[in-house]
């Protein structure tokens, strides 16, 4: 396993699914962990089931809030950041004719605004050497039905990636992650049954014959982050996704 002793995390959205993988994955790599997160409770779960792997701090933050942005940061250690992650977004689908343009305008403001202003408040305190990691999805290149809004904020995100990367090196290295579908919480709120047929049938139109687990999108985040000579570069971590039939 790479080596993060010495370095410093921060994972926006740390407290469930491919972010509280990560900061598993890290912790176990010997990284000082902190997640952030809007929900204290499930902050507070991430925390229990992380004391397994090592200590974290825990910050509440709202990616779309700039104050509450700004607050999390102040939280910080004064020695600074080493790595930023952030997977905290939300999903939102639906026909082009059908879904309300306020719904669209909100998942930009969660998927692209969001990281935007958070790798930027993050900046000052942002050790030379370290790395941002955003995260995008398939959709961005492999366009699905009912999911244009999805793949245009990803497409935006990547569009960042490239250019940050270009803007902040060489202090700084900036790179995407795009994954498949993965088994996480994100996919609670469906029926059992509607979500195990989901999983199933795109499993199946996969060259690896499955959908994807929380902790090998997290295998990523940590390659992406300790690789110092990777940049700028989107990881498709989608189990085929973009050479399927």
């Amino acid at each position: 396993m790479m080596s993060m002793k010495d370095k410093t995390v921060l994972i926006v959205g740390g407290s469930s699914g491919i972010g509280l993988a990560s900061a598993e994955r890290f912790l176990q790599s010997g990284a000082s962990v902190h997640i952030a997160g809007r929900s204290t409770d499930r902050l507070d779960k991430a925390s229990a089931h992380l004391s397994a792997f090592g200590s974290v701090n825990t910050l509440r933050l709202d990616t779309t809030d700039a104050r509450s942005v700004e607050d999390a940061m102040a939280g910080l250690p004064e020695s600074g950041l080493d790595h930023l992650v952030i997977t905290a977004s939300q999903g939102v689908h639906g026909r082009f004719a059908d879904l309300a343009i306020e719904d669209a305008m909100g998942l930009f403001d969660s998927k692209f605004w969001g990281p935007y202003r958070v790798a930027r408040a993050a900046l000052p305190r942002m050790r030379d050497g370290g790395s941002i990691t955003l995260f995008s999805g398939v959709l961005s290149r492999r366009p699905g039905v009912n999911c244009s809004a999805l793949g245009a904020v990803n497409g935006a995100v990547e569009a960042l990636v490239r250019a940050l990367a270009l803007e902040l090196g060489p202090r700084l290295r900036v790179n995407g992650v795009s994954p498949g579908m993965v088994r996480t919480e994100a996919y609670a709120g469906m029926p059992e049954e509607a979500r195990d047929t989901m999983y199933r049938e795109t499993g199946a139109s996969l060259p690896v014959g499955r959908v994807g687990a929380a902790s090998e999108i997290a295998e990523a985040v940590l390659f992406a982050a300790g690789n110092a000579y990777l940049t700028g570069q989107i990881l498709d971590v989608d189990g085929g996704h973009m050479v399927r039939q």
